[in-house]
Formats: C-alpha cells, structure tokens, sequence
C-alpha cells in the first residue's frame, strides 16, 4: 500500500523535448554564473598580483632595498638574471635567487617612529605650559 503511493507521487517522466523552452540551458546556468563570480573574485584579482610581482622582480636595480621570502631585508648590490647579491649587514652579503624576493622593503629605522611619538608628546606639553602662561596672565 505504501510502495504503490509513492510510485504514483513520483509520476510519470516528462517525454523528450518536453522540458520547456530553454530547460536544458536554464540547468547549466547556476554552473555558469558560479564560474563567472569566482573568475572575478579569486582568479583575475590573482592573476594581476602576479602581474605586479613579476614587474617588479624585472625592475629591480642596485641600491634597492628589498625583503626576502624568509624575511630578511637587505640592499641589492649586483644582480643576474636569475641571482640578487644582497647586502644584509655591513660587510654581510648573501647571494639569493630573484624569485625570492617578496617585493621592496620600506627600510625607516625605528628611532623615526619613535621621534614622531616623542613630537607630539613635546607639542603637547608645550600646549599645556602656553595654557598655564595664559592663566596665571
């Protein structure tokens, strides 16, 4: 009693050619539009990151200073096709291939950052003493 149910809730399939007008291309275009929005947010976003890096390993020069795959910083002093020579410490060079390196460092020395902090710390208590001036005034 039960099987004979559900054999009739199932039904009878539709004949051929009788999905309806575009049934066939209205099924691949969940596939279509899934391809179309991972193009845009994963695959050309990627494929211009690595536009950019590869124009900048080409346009590196001498006196550049760069940071390497596993983090070390240093200045360009010669390079080849394929080598950098990098000076990491005075005196110090490695040789390391161009495709490591990650891209060009922004080398400021950490006093810098601190002067910056210490300036408005300054500026501050200069305020504070104009104001004490000016109401003892």
């Amino acid at each position: 009693m039960f099987l004979t149910s559900v054999a009739y809730a199932m039904g009878q399939p539709p004949a051929a050619g009788a999905e309806g007008p575009g049934g066939g291309l209205m099924s691949f275009l969940p596939l279509v539009l899934m391809f179309v929005i991972f193009y845009f947010l994963l695959i050309r976003p990627q494929q211009k990151k690595q536009k950019e890096a590869r124009e900048m390993l080409k346009n590196l020069k001498r006196g550049d200073r760069i940071m390497t795959g596993g983090g070390i910083y240093g200045r360009i002093e010669s390079l080849t096709d394929e080598l950098v020579n990098v000076e990491i410490a005075s005196g110090v060079v490695i040789t390391v291939n161009r495709n490591f390196v990650s891209g060009l460092a922004d080398m400021k020395p950490a006093a810098d950052k601190g002067e910056k902090k210490n300036d408005k710390k300054a500026v501050k208590a200069e305020e504070k003493k104009e104001d004490k001036q000016a109401e003892t005034k």
